[in-house]
């Protein structure tokens, strides 16, 4: 296998990407790593052919150390350096995403970031859709080259996608164990040519030979923050049992090609075509992988070899949710469980007006309910009514010519309205459904399955002509909330 793939038109990067992560661990006791020292543990990678290297605003030092050695050490022209920016939930403006977009340049002592990669919390706020606007107003001015997000799941990056947010890659959890990145993800990914880069593909070292056969430890003995997130995919994947026998298997195959069993569960992500490279994390200066790495590379599998592997995966509980609910939605598969150390909260989306003492309503702010005299929701008692909805956002209309991202959105209008009303979509009793071309029932059907699974609300689907350019769906809904 090449070490190399083309990831866009001008960035060529590694198939094994040396993730940052765990700089933030090694400084978690408030020391903080030397820049310049811990700069040089990067250069027998960059040796080694892997010049790509992922940070984040919050991996500790990790932009410095980066852009000390791209500055300062003669390779530093070879490698690229790809960051996250995980905004706080709530109102994004275009300062808020100067700023950040400034201090990672400034930390990374660079003119242009090569991959600038967007973090959201909670898509029913459309500000999240804000903060991408206004990444690609950055990009148009050259203070970005790419741009790419984390822990989408497949509705929201075929918005963003349909929307015009040029993004050319999605990174998000995907190993042995957690195969959810091959299931909604694929169509998206092949329809807007968007690739994956994909973390956890050795959960945290527990798919590597250190934990085979080994008794289940408790929680007092897991000892990093990636041991204890990805013991929880472990018992979310249907306990150790199955764990153990996932890890036997991959073995088997190890051994016939006589590399370590962390070589396999890595080397078999990659067989995702979508998949673009894996991110291998690395404690510069503690001990690398390099040698491992390439081994990873060279390694061949066979159909037996991926059968094998298959049947053991059978045997798994699917993760729960799309890619990156782990972070938005129970059970959190997080080190801590919840997202205490994360978020202190969530903004509600909406703000509350009370025209009277039984009766509470909710305007989005679109040029539609100023203009025919309406709002977007009235909440009555324990009844919520949600007028005919759009995928209409400020100025923009949300998803283009892609029927199922406009469905995706109106559903999320709908579900910020209960959420500001303290409520979910599991509140939902009736939707009707009006599609502008009968011809697109059949993916604004599947969008309102996606997101109604389990809840079945009463639903009407029928073709109306709509009131205004490019709209495609409109649904309105109605809730009960139970005492």
């Amino acid at each position: 296998m090449k070490d190399k793939i083309k990831l866009s038109e001008g960035l060529e990067i590694s198939r094994i990407i040396t993730g940052l992560w765990q700089i933030a661990d090694m400084e978690r006791d408030g020391k903080t790593l030397d820049p310049d020292a811990t700069a040089e543990f990067m250069e027998p990678y960059v040796i080694a052919g892997f010049t790509t290297f992922d940070m984040a605003d919050h991996y500790g030092s990790s932009e410095i150390i980066t852009g000390t050695f791209k500055n300062t050490n003669p390779l530093g022209n070879k490698v690229q350096l790809f960051t996250k920016w995980v905004p706080e939930p709530g109102e994004i403006t275009l300062k808020d995403v100067r700023t950040a977009n400034q201090t990672a340049l400034d930390r990374m002592q660079q003119t242009s970031i090569d991959l600038m990669q967007f973090h959201a919390w909670n898509y029913p706020d459309p500000s999240w859709l804000d903060g991408l606007f206004h990444l690609k107003q950055l990009q148009e001015e050259g203070l970005i080259k790419h741009i790419g997000v984390t822990n989408f799941d497949a509705a929201h990056l075929r918005i963003a996608c349909a929307s015009g947010i040029p993004i050319v890659s999605n990174q998000i959890c995907h190993s042995l164990l957690d195969q959810r990145a091959a299931t909604e993800m694929t169509a998206v990914c092949m329809e807007y040519n968007v690739k994956l880069l994909a973390f956890g593909t050795l959960a945290g070292g527990f798919l590597t030979d250190k934990w085979l056969h080994k008794k289940e430890p408790s929680e007092k003995e897991l000892t990093t923050w990636s041991q204890m997130k990805y013991k929880r995919f472990i018992d979310a994947a249907g306990g150790w049992n199955n764990y153990q026998n996932l890890l036997s298997a991959v073995k088997k195959v190890a051994d016939k090609h006589d590399v370590s069993l962390a070589n396999i569960a890595t080397r078999y992500i990659l067989e995702n075509p979508n998949v673009a490279s894996v991110i291998v994390g690395a404690r510069l200066g503690e001990r690398n992988h390099i040698e491992d790495n390439k081994k990873m590379l060279a390694i061949s599998l066979s159909s037996e070899d991926i059968n094998t592997i298959k049947e053991a995966q059978k045997k798994l509980l699917p993760i729960p949710g799309n890619c990156g609910d782990e972070y938005r939605n129970p059970p959190f598969l997080t080190a801590s469980g919840d997202l205490s150390h994360h978020l202190d909260k969530i903004p509600k989306p909406f703000k509350i007006t009370a025209p009277n003492t039984t009766r509470e309503q909710i305007f989005s702010g679109t040029e539609w309910e100023s203009f025919a005299g309406y709002c977007r929701a009235v909440k009555e008692g324990n009844r919520i009514y949600i007028s005919g909805t759009t995928a209409t956002h400020g100025a923009h209309m949300i998803g283009g010519a892609d029927a199922a991202a406009q469905a995706h959105f109106v559903i999320d209008k709908i579900e910020a309205v209960l959420q500001t009303f303290e409520t979910t979509l599991e509140s939902v009793v009736r939707t009707r459904i009006f599609v502008h071309n009968i011809n697109d029932w059949e993916p604004v059907a599947r969008a309102h399955g996606e997101r109604f699974k389990g809840i079945n609300p009463a639903n009407t689907l029928v073709e109306a002509k709509l009131v205004g350019d490019g709209y495609l769906v409109e649904i309105e809904a109605e809730a009960f909330i139970q005492n």
